[in-house]
């Protein structure tokens, strides 16, 4: 009775997919995934750092409702004993599994990944895990280093593996366990890369010669950037090989040639990534669930590749904030699929050509914070209730909204012959809106700007994206009552998707927003 569920999350992947139109990156497995799913082209996040994104979609609250913008509370004691998606399942039925990175480990889910109340067994981690951040990169000279770039001999490494193929091998088997089991389950596979390091093994960079990768197509920093906008990129700055160069704080570009070789190797873990949906999904086929399994494919966040001179997440610009996001549901998403057919055959990246089209596509924007009563919609469960505007002592709700309204429904076509307008007028039109935010402890860039404690957070960043304009507000946060005061704004943004698609060009000083 009832379908069950593979979620698959990943960490700080933008959508260079070619389902989503990227032209360079081979990723045929997740391709072919998105050929049979509804696949949503404007998918953005709460906040574009780990723990705060994944609690905020994984109980369906938003930031302010889980207090969490940094790594170091636990939402059941300091905000509210809010359920969580897999818990919900598990309390109607389901065995939940957590494999890999699901909930961000450490304070922010209780050093239990929210165990024994989200799954039903505890968390799997990969052992290899440990090494991520050790000195495992060869470098030139032959010494090993903690680099950004990180191409790897897996014969080498420790245990002779990676943590991505670790889990993978434990999802395949658990999958493996639940088909002799015949119980509902709701298997939750959380995977690192394209997460830094960037280490993967180092066959993938044959796929994206150097001579082919270009730099972001904006890699300087906006002139009317308001600088807390601008995020300085600590986490990079502090690999063995970024400092090495000797970058000056917080602008100072870095090299070209070096930017391409982020960028390489963005694009080789990828397709490294890649691989690992391919097996886990061709495991799926295998023991004969593909018929009745409901998967979900997405992200907590982008990640910048020298757009803005910024790299990593950290801001509320869309390739920090913009996620992948598809659903495949048999019978829904494709035609009724017959137990034990081939949905999802391995495809080589090395040797697969062509693409596959998105079987259905929306270019409605949505939110993660939406995926908890989507989810549930699409299982057949009962969908969680609106939040109260102020929900900290109510267990199951959620503010997010079910999506499930957009899988059937042809894209709109725009009226014709709207009467002339002001450019920024159609940015507040009705519509769907994604709101994002992102907290900074300073007006200009610091060496915590990135990811401020919650007591040092003095200005709150809150971001609004429409069909037609990303809008920002930077205003007075105060982290002793978690009070915005909006009459106290420090900077804004106004983008113009239309004529400004990559962000670069903030109107905000410059038009009447007075609203």
């Amino acid at each position: 009775d009832g379908m069950n569920v593979l979620f698959i999350v990943v960490d700080d992947l933008r959508p260079v997919l070619g389902c989503y139109g990227d032209k360079l990156v081979k990723s045929p497995n997740i391709d072919q995934l998105a050929s049979q799913s509804m696949v949503f082209s404007n998918a953005y996040a709460q906040q574009a750092v780990c723990a705060p994104s994944r609690v905020s979609f994984l109980t369906g609250r938003r930031p302010d409702t889980t207090r969490l913008y940094d790594f170091y509370s636990y939402w059941r004691v300091h905000a509210g004993n809010y359920s969580t998606m897999p818990q919900y399942f598990k309390e109607n039925g389901y065995v939940t599994l957590s494999v890999g990175k699901v909930f961000h480990p450490g304070v922010s889910s209780n050093y239990s990944d929210d165990y024994p109340y989200s799954w039903s067994m505890p968390p799997f981690h990969p052992s290899a895990e440990k090494y991520e951040n050790d000195k495992t990169c060869r470098g030139k000279d032959g010494k090993l280093y903690a680099n950004l770039v990180c191409p790897v001999d897996v014969t080498e490494m420790p245990e002779g593996t990676l943590p991505d193929i670790q889990s993978t091998e434990e999802a395949i088997r658990l999958l493996n366990i639940m088909k002799t089991n015949r119980q509902k389950f709701f298997l939750a596979v959380g995977y690192h890369k394209p997460h830094i390091p960037l280490r993967y093994p180092q066959e993938f960079l044959k796929l994206y010669p150097l001579e082919n990768i270009t730099l972001a197509p904006d890699p300087w920093v906006p002139e009317k950037l308001p600088s807390v906008a601008y995020n300085p990129w600590m986490d990079i700055r502090q690999r063995d090989d970024v400092e090495a160069l000797n970058v000056s704080f917080p602008y100072g570009p870095l090299p070209d040639d070096f930017q391409r070789q982020i960028r390489q190797s963005y694009y080789a873990a990828v397709s490294y990534l890649d691989v690992q949906i391919g097996l886990l999904l061709n495991a799926l086929d295998n023991v004969g669930l593909s018929n009745n399994t409901i998967v979900v494919f997405t992200a907590d966040h982008g990640w910048s590749l020298g757009e803005h001179g910024e790299w990593a997440k950290y801001s509320n610009f869309d390739v920090a904030t913009r996620v992948p996001l598809m659903f495949y549901v048999p019978g829904r998403t494709t035609s009724p699929v017959s137990q034990g057919a081939r949905v999802f055959p391995y495809l080589n990246p090395f040797s697969h050509i062509g693409g596959s089209a998105p079987q259905g596509q929306s270019k409605k924007v949505v939110e993660l914070v939406s995926l908890f009563p989507t989810l549930a919609e699409l299982a057949g469960l009962q969908v969680p209730p609106a939040c109260p505007e102020t929900s900290f002592g109510v267990v199951l709700c959620t503010e997010g909204t079910s999506i499930v309204r957009y899988f059937n429904a042809s894209e709109e076509k725009v009226e014709e012959g709207k009467e002339a307008c002001d450019d920024t007028d159609r940015c507040f039109n009705e519509g769907p809106v994604a709101f994002s935010q992102y907290p900074r402890p300073a007006d200009t860039p610091q060496w915590n700007s990135d990811k401020p404690k919650l007591k040092d957070i003095r200005i709150m960043g809150y971001s609004m994206r429409t069909i037609d304009c990303r809008y920002t507000v930077w205003v007075q946060f105060d982290p002793n009552n978690f009070s915005a005061s909006f009459e106290d704004v420090h900077a804004g943004e106004l983008y113009v998707m239309e004529t400004d698609p990559n962000q670069d060009y903030n109107i905000y000083n410059s038009t009447s927003h007075g609203w």
